[in-house]
């Protein structure tokens, strides 16, 4: 079974003097989660579409999910973890708890706030999880990266060919995900960044997904006047 697996846990500090979470912001007439919960609605290979929102906000979400989408049957909210990874352990736990978990079962995670995720892209995670195990959806950096281990003077400067701007979807297979994060120490735990990380630091390929340019994450209020206008351009 496939499951989407909604990221809805940041507070939006990033966002400045906001009264909510970024996620629950409005563009075009809607929050901007429930943009980013129809492009996963309408695709018929999901079991069922998991939310994970700060507890505070569960209730809240459940009531967007009520007024927006037309069967709210597929879709479940639920609390997160402290972490961005404990969040996706608490969606593994409640596919576990409801559906059982054997090694198919694919879990497709999307951060809440990149509400352009195209239909190609989530196909894509969802075959690449299925044949592969795990994957994470990139664009190809267009910037120099320039590396610098104290902050103050350049360290490194990476080969761009070599380099690429990580995105989400992120998909793995659930039940691996599980066994290599709890066999993960305290101390490796703390340097985790996402959960593709995770594989890689067990010593597990992660395929590559090819993303969009316009698949934005809306982090600052710029983004979220870009968004807004990507937003027109969709009518």
């Amino acid at each position: 079974m496939v499951f989407g697996v909604i990221l809805a846990g940041g507070m939006g500090s990033r966002m400045g003097n906001v009264e909510k979470p970024k996620q629950f912001l409005t563009i075009g007439e809607k929050p901007i989660i429930v943009h980013t919960l129809e492009k996963f609605y309408v695709n018929p290979k999901f079991e069922k579409i998991i939310v994970l929102c700060p507890s505070q906000w569960v209730e809240h979400t459940k009531n967007l999910v009520k007024k927006y989408m037309k069967d709210g049957e597929r879709i479940a909210v639920i609390s997160g973890g402290a972490t961005r990874n404990e969040t996706i352990m608490n969606s593994i736990a409640y596919i576990e708890e409801k559906y059982g978990l054997d090694e198919d079962t694919i879990i497709v995670t999307h951060d809440s706030v990149r509400p352009f995720v195209t239909h190609r892209i989530i196909e894509e995670n969802i075959s690449c999880a299925m044949k592969y195990g795990a994957c994470d959806t990139v664009i190809p950096a267009t910037d120099t990266i320039v590396e610098s281990d104290d902050h103050k003077v350049i360290t490194n400067i990476p080969n761009r060919a070599n380099m690429y701007q990580g995105q989400t979807p992120q998909s793995f297979k659930a039940k691996k995900l599980k066994e290599l994060y709890y066999a993960l120490s305290e101390e490796e735990k703390e340097i985790l960044t996402d959960a593709a990380k995770i594989f890689v630091m067990k010593g597990q390929e992660v395929h590559l997904v090819e993303g969009e340019v316009f698949n934005i994450k809306i982090t600052y209020p710029y983004d979220l006047r870009v968004a807004e206008t990507m937003t027109k351009g969709e009518k």
